[in-house]
């Protein structure tokens, strides 16, 4: 089969400053271009994530960076012209709804135009809430809404608003970027958390993570990610800032524990594993996570992960932790992401995607 020629916009690929889907990105378009396929990703020049960047312009895609200006924006489109699949990822955060418009002008009549949505649940939300929002008018004019989390209450709500299909495309391991690596003492700590301070997961923070230090004055408990600087905070909480991805497995391998803490709103809609709970696993890490429907999909609780209601069920679980017990969790999730949840797998349902080789995928409608 000859390769696709991809045109895909995107917050971005080189930067993970502000941008939660970098991972996800890099891990999707590395495994298509292993399988072939050659994928140009159009970013804006927003929010100084270029002044942030955490990789150089990869070998397996062509970046291109565009002024955020709407002379920009438009080279940009008449750049992606002529490809054979065009991709508007939500949440570029510049022109989204001119972006959105663009993409579809610009798909050739025998091409494909793909809706990526990389958070389903906030965009079905402001959907819901907003009926004149512009994406609500063009969803039904694209061949495909993809996503990378929902499960089935993101297809249902995707085909109500007419989408010709739906298919999630689940975050994954990159075992070339995420594995284990030596301990790190600027890491060591008895419970790790890293997320940037949203509006939508602070109070989950809270509840969490905030509330099991709290319980336990005793233990060491570290915070990372953008925005938890002026946060108040229990004495026993370190609070570090951002952390570049290429200190994600130092961060994930040098405690005790790994927190994941998903938005409300996609712990809400389930069947949502962030990025990070792969991160955490191909680093073998032992995970605790917010409990939310469908983790038992992606990982197996008591074995694989740990699972928490509440600020107290993790603060039991750190407590009863010991090192055996959270290298033998660590190491179970590691042997379930290689088996089943990496990047090469998900490349190789979106190529049958794009292709139309695909037939055993749930249909959005």
């Amino acid at each position: 089969m000859a390769g696709l020629d991809i045109a895909f916009y995107g917050s971005s690929l080189v930067s993970a400053y502000w941008n939660g889907a970098a991972t996800y990105y890099r891990g999707i378009i590395r495994a298509l271009a292993a399988r072939g396929h050659r994928v140009t990703f159009y970013e804006p020049d927003a929010y100084d994530r270029q002044k942030h960047r955490d990789i150089a312009d990869p070998p397996w895609a062509k970046v291109v960076v565009y002024p955020a200006t709407p002379d920009g924006l438009h080279r940009a489109l008449e750049s992606g012209r002529g490809a054979d699949v065009v991709v508007k990822a939500s949440g570029v955060g510049v022109f989204d709804d001119e972006l959105a418009e663009g993409v579809l002008s610009i798909r050739r009549p025998d091409g494909l135009a793909i809706y990526w949505d990389v958070d389903a649940p906030a965009t079905l939300a402001e959907l819901k809430a907003k009926p004149e929002a512009v994406l609500n008018r063009l969803v039904p004019d694209y061949d495909m809404v993809l996503t990378y989390g929902g499960g089935p209450p993101v297809i249902a709500a995707f085909a109500a608003l007419g989408a010709r299909r739906c298919v999630p495309v689940y975050n994954a391991l990159d075992p070339d970027t995420h594995h284990p690596v030596p301990y790190d003492a600027r890491f060591d700590t008895d419970l790790t958390f890293l997320g940037n301070r949203l509006p939508d997961r602070e109070a989950r923070v809270e509840q969490f993570f905030l509330d099991a230090a709290a319980r336990l004055p005793d233990r060491r408990f570290l915070l990372a990610g953008n925005g938890w600087h002026d946060k108040p905070v229990p004495p026993n909480v370190r609070a570090i800032g951002h952390v570049y991805t290429a200190d994600h497995n130092a961060l994930n391998c040098s405690g005790l524990a790994v927190l994941n803490i998903s938005r409300q709103s996609m712990a809400e809609m389930g069947y949502s594993p962030a990025t990070r709970v792969f991160e955490a696993a191909g680093a073998a890490a032992c995970l605790i996570t917010d409990a939310w429907v469908g983790i038992e999909e992606f990982l197996e609780p008591g074995t694989e992960v740990l699972v928490a209601r509440d600020g107290a069920e993790v603060a039991e679980h750190v407590a009863a932790l010991t090192k055996d017990r959270a290298r033998a969790i660590g190491q179970a999730a590691l042997r379930r992401v290689l088996a089943d949840h990496t990047y090469d797998n998900r490349a190789v349902l979106v190529e049958q995607l794009l292709t139309g080789a695909e037939t055993g995928v749930r249909e959005g409608v």
